[in-house]
């Protein structure tokens, strides 16, 4: 059963910044329902743990994830060099609805397929997109839902606050 019932398929994301204190997030093991990359391992977001991450959980239907692909696009491109690391998240069920919406908006960063929820779980996410900014420590620093154009300034912010952490 999916943690998003079919009427957040409809869900108007609204602004929402949230300052966390939580553990990190614990190591998927090889199981049929971990996260798993393009490429078919399991994902392990430990093995990112000295770079910041923006972990940013959408689907398919998600109308402000459309805007948020190319600004994360550009996110990744930027600051990579500065030890960002953008991981998006799929929580869709079917892989090819997922695949569809990757072929529309071919994102530069990396990609990671989460069918049963297993790290929107986790992170507690309510509605799509959510994204997480983890720091190098591999705690989390924020957590922000929804996406509007006007929230790039604000979350470049403290993309680059969170770099400039050592």
């Amino acid at each position: 059963m999916s943690i998003f019932p079919r009427r957040l398929r409809s869900f108007a994301a609204g602004i929402g910044l949230v300052l966390l204190t939580t553990a990190p997030a614990p190591a998927a093991t090889a199981t049929s329902s971990a996260p798993m990359t393009t490429s078919g391992a399991v994902f392990d977001l430990e093995q990112l743990r000295g770079q910041v991450v923006y972990l940013d959980f959408w689907a398919s239907w998600c109308g402000p994830c459309r805007q948020s692909f190319p600004w994360m696009n550009d996110l990744q491109k930027n600051l990579s060099r500065d030890g960002l690391v953008v991981v998006a998240v799929n929580v869709d069920h079917e892989r090819a609805d997922a695949d569809r919406f990757l072929y529309a908006y071919a994102p530069a960063f990396q990609v990671v397929y989460d069918p049963q929820g297993s790290l929107a779980e986790h992170w507690h996410v309510k509605g799509m997109p959510t994204s997480v900014l983890i720091g190098r420590d591999g705690k989390p620093v924020l957590v922000h839902q929804g996406f509007h154009l006007a929230d790039r300034a604000e979350l470049e912010g403290a993309v680059r606050s969170a770099l400039a952490a050592h």
